[in-house]
């Protein structure tokens, strides 16, 4: 691991030493993770400028870690970069904000897209292949599958009170073993198979802590579940409760009692589903798509690149 790791740094540094004849560099988040700004910025190509673009609230995994070296030596790193970025790309409000106080000289606020032709525009409002058995379904990774786990009882007393059953697509196989009490299908991850078992859903949900972390996050899930036409239920935690509310594509919850309410509500009430599920569709069609935000995208970069 430790040889890997290395390798991909050496990389990286020797990439940003042959980009002098660049025109402008488009850098994800940082060039080099956990080595300080100043020898980061020894590398990266004078008179080269760069555009930084946010989908996480990285700058925490510095400010706000457990280490007291790593908060004393980097928890400012990130506003350095966003202070030298030509542009700084944010995925939400809370990133936005954290650039403006940082000092950074321009913002461009552009959504988590994706490609929509990827998922079912005419997917079914109702997912498995048992029409009888309504899915609440959810896809992560073992690194949030905790926020899931939050919710068992709730999801337990929904799924015994309704008949419905839970899909989880990316937590570990045994997650099924520590929620007896659900019937609930865990499936791997792939990005072949992810848009056919999201098309199984009839709901799907983005439970988050209101914690700095989840602040940051960009909604991807939603996203992914408006895309293939299923209602949604969400923490109004971030970006999740803007496009909830603004796009009237699902129900927001705060606590037990509301997540227990809606998620009846929309397994209960088939023309609620099909009504926020065609919503969802269109505010992807229209801003959260790949064909809508890339030609922005490409605006953003070229008057970055001009402007220098």
């Amino acid at each position: 691991y430790f040889s890997s790791m290395l390798g991909a740094y050496l990389r990286r540094m020797r990439a940003l030493c042959e980009s002098g004849s660049f025109d402008l560099l488009w850098i994800e988040k940082e060039a080099l993770p956990y080595l300080p700004y100043g020898f980061e910025s020894l590398l990266m190509p004078r008179g080269v400028p760069y555009v930084v673009d946010y989908d996480d609230a990285v700058f925490h995994n510095y400010d706000k870690s457990d280490f007291g070296l790593v908060r004393a030596v980097l928890g400012h790193k990130i506003d350095s970069v966003m202070v030298g970025a030509s542009t700084v790309i944010c995925g939400n409000d809370y990133l936005a904000a954290r650039a403006r106080q940082a000092g950074a000289s321009r913002i461009e606020h552009v959504p988590t897209v994706v490609d929509s032709g990827r998922y079912g525009e005419n997917a079914n409002v109702g997912g498995g292949d048992d029409k009888a058995v309504p899915v609440i379904g959810w896809i992560g990774s073992p690194s949030t599958e905790r926020y899931v786990l939050d919710l068992q009882s709730v999801l337990a007393s929904v799924c015994e009170g309704t008949g419905a059953r839970l899909m989880l697509v990316g937590a570990r196989p045994e997650f099924a073993q520590r929620c007896e009490s659900l019937p609930i299908e865990v499936v791997p991850w792939s990005e072949d198979t992810e848009a056919d078992y999201i098309a199984r859903f009839d709901i799907g949900i983005m439970p988050l802590p209101d914690e700095p972390w989840e602040r940051g996050k960009c909604g991807y899930k939603l996203i992914q579940y408006m895309a293939s036409n299923k209602p949604v239920v969400a923490s109004p935690v971030g970006v999740n409760k803007q496009i909830v509310r603004e796009w009237d594509c699902g129900l927001l919850a705060s606590d037990d009692a509301q997540w227990r309410e809606a998620l009846t509500l929309l397994i209960t009430n088939e023309s609620l589903r099909r009504r926020l599920g065609h919503q969802g569709r269109y505010a992807v069609e229209t801003h959260y798509s790949t064909c809508v935000q890339v030609p922005r995208i490409a605006r953003i970069l070229r008057a970055a690149a001009n402007a220098h």
